[in-house]
């Protein structure tokens, strides 16, 4: 891979997967009532419905580091984009509620390493000192697909409906799966002892219960569940329902969400480059992201503009967009063979945060509408960041030094 012209060409191809999961699990949020409406499902029922996403992307995420770490890159990513493109076809003509639980399985199971991929391919690429600043432009670059789940999806629901903007995310998936097969070289895979499957997933877990792994394990199962729950399900209903704006207009403030998130994870890169200091700045983003979301919920009953709610939205985008720095911090602590099953044992807990949250939060909201939803999220950030603070003493004294 050191012969590329530039690096950045075949992780911009990998990075269009994960364009693909963006745009599709954040699609809900400005197309939940018409998805419940057809379905037949409450809000609180598709919450639990889409909530099997992250759950089935967490369970797939253990056997894709291996496949990654065994087979290479480009043949897993090929893999997943195949799988994800028929997950999206399959929720575009999901005819009853156990259809969409099918297709959100399927898509939670192609989404699981389109993350993974290119941070794998640029931690094999690059130094670690390079790789925190690529980290960080690979999440800004995905989270562009949310980008297209807010005003252009937003519209395209109005006009033609939910299931065309599945079809949209599929053929979102071809066009990745074309790029990666033209712009992606085969990789080598690394030169490690061939394993049972058992065996591999055994020494992931292993690999994520030690010391310097422990605390970012935590943190970061709370920091996508707060993303997919505030930008990918509630906060559209937050925006329609509780403050009475219309699907499009919601969907222009969503697009300033996603521009904050496509932004946070570049200024944490640049943010960890002039301060060091990783661990402060991972824990206290997280305590800010949580603030902003209980400041948008307590303010509410003051009937203050909707300004207000727009911009403790951008600034949770802001914050929460330095989680980024959590892979970071693994790619600086395991060795280079180790790279894909370690990233994926803290996506692994990205998404099982993710889906066991989501879930929580629609009984949450069951019980206290949107409102109690949403504070199911700063609760998570709050309990892990002060754990992954407790945990991090344990972190290498080279640590930092690696990531600057």
């Amino acid at each position: 891979m050191s012969a590329l012209p530039w690096i950045g060409v075949p992780i911009l191809a990998l990075c269009l997967g994960h364009v693909f999961s963006n745009m599709v699990r954040t699609l809900p949020a400005v197309a939940v009532d018409v998805m419940g409406r057809d379905l037949g499902l409450s809000a609180e029922a598709l919450a639990q419905v889409t909530g099997l996403f992250p759950l089935a992307f967490a369970a797939a995420m253990l056997p894709i580091g291996v496949a990654m770490d065994r087979y290479g890159v480009r043949r897993t990513s090929r893999g997943l984009l195949a799988v994800a493109g028929l997950g999206a076809a399959l929720a575009a003509i999901a005819p009853t509620p156990l259809g969409m639980v099918l297709a959100q399985i399927v898509l939670g199971a192609g989404c699981s390493g389109m993350l993974m991929c290119p941070m794998a391919w640029a931690a094999l690429a690059l130094p670690a000192a390079r790789f925190a600043l690529w980290a960080g432009i690979i999440q800004a670059v995905g989270n562009t697909g949310m980008l297209i789940s807010a005003s252009p999806l937003a519209l395209l629901v109005e006009v033609e409906g939910w299931r065309a903007a599945y079809l949209a995310a599929a053929g979102l998936a071809a066009l990745a799966l074309l790029a990666v097969s033209a712009f992606v070289p085969a990789d080598a895979p690394a030169a490690t002892e061939q394993r049972s499957l058992r065996e591999e997933v055994r020494q992931l877990l292993a690999i994520a219960a030690r010391p310097a792994m422990r605390g970012v394990i935590v943190l970061v199962f709370s920091s996508f569940a707060a993303v997919l729950g505030l930008r990918g399900l509630w906060g559209g209903p937050w925006l329609m329902e509780v403050k009475g704006l219309p699907r499009v207009e919601a969907g222009h403030i969503l697009l300033g969400v996603a521009v904050a998130l496509t932004v946070g994870p570049l200024l944490a890169g640049f943010a960890l480059r002039r301060f060091g200091r990783p661990v402060a700045l991972l824990a206290g983003s997280h305590l800010m992201a949580a603030a902003f979301i209980v400041a948008l919920v307590a303010l509410a009953p003051l009937g203050l503009p909707v300004a207000v709610d727009v911009a403790l939205l951008v600034g949770f985008g802001f914050a929460i967009g330095f989680q980024v720095l959590g892979f970071a911090i693994v790619r600086a602590v395991v060795s280079p063979a180790e790279t894909g099953r370690a990233l994926s044992a803290a996506n692994c807990s990205f998404f099982l945060g993710a889906g066991l949250l989501q879930a929580a939060s629609g009984l949450a909201a069951g019980w206290g509408g949107i409102a109690a939803a949403l504070l199911t999220f700063p609760l998570a950030l709050i309990l892990c960041a002060l754990g992954f603070l407790a945990l991090s003493r344990r972190l290498p004294a080279h640590t930092n030094g690696h990531l600057q």
